[in-house]
């Protein structure tokens, strides 16, 4: 249970913080502390067998000159919600655009059997200016992990 919280909450980490520098980047205001509002995060990993587990998730961080550190996450659920332990924190969350970015060293590590060990891994995340929601789908994690979907709303958050 542990487990599998701590690879949500490094996958949402790893979602929204990008490791992706480029002279074009956009950046992500305001300066400060940052939380998110209660989201999901859906994940397949070894200790699942596979099997995508469906877990609420909510981030905490601080941005600084455009670039968003995920210092921590919480993950909600039963069943294998409680397991995972992030790993690689912060995660960094870099806007490439208005719309898009990157999320580095996204890991978790589940202890129970079988085991997992995810990541660090960097994903590829969306950003709606509209609904403030940061997403991802289809993420692949070293360690034969898969972030399927997150969905989380940062409304304090702007992508510029």
């Amino acid at each position: 249970m542990k487990s599998l919280k701590t690879l949500v909450s490094l996958t949402a980490l790893a979602v929204c913080m990008g490791a992706a520098s480029m002279a074009s980047a956009a950046t992500i205001t305001p300066d400060g502390p940052f939380s998110t509002s209660a989201g999901t995060i859906v994940v397949k990993s070894p200790s699942s067998f596979g099997a995508a587990v469906t877990c609420g998730i909510t981030f905490t961080g601080n941005v600084s000159g455009g670039v968003a550190s995920i210092n921590g996450a919480t993950l909600t659920g039963g069943g294998l919600c409680g397991l995972p332990t992030l790993t690689n924190i912060p995660w960094v969350l870099t806007a490439t655009s208005p719309t898009v970015g990157t999320v580095t060293n996204v890991g978790y590590k589940i202890s129970s059997i079988p085991a997992t060990n995810c990541g660090p891994t960097t994903i590829a995340v969306a950003w709606n200016a509209g609904s403030k929601k940061l997403t991802a789908a289809n993420q692949s994690l070293s360690g034969n992990c898969t972030v399927v979907s997150l969905d989380v709303t940062a409304p304090t958050l702007t992508v510029q």
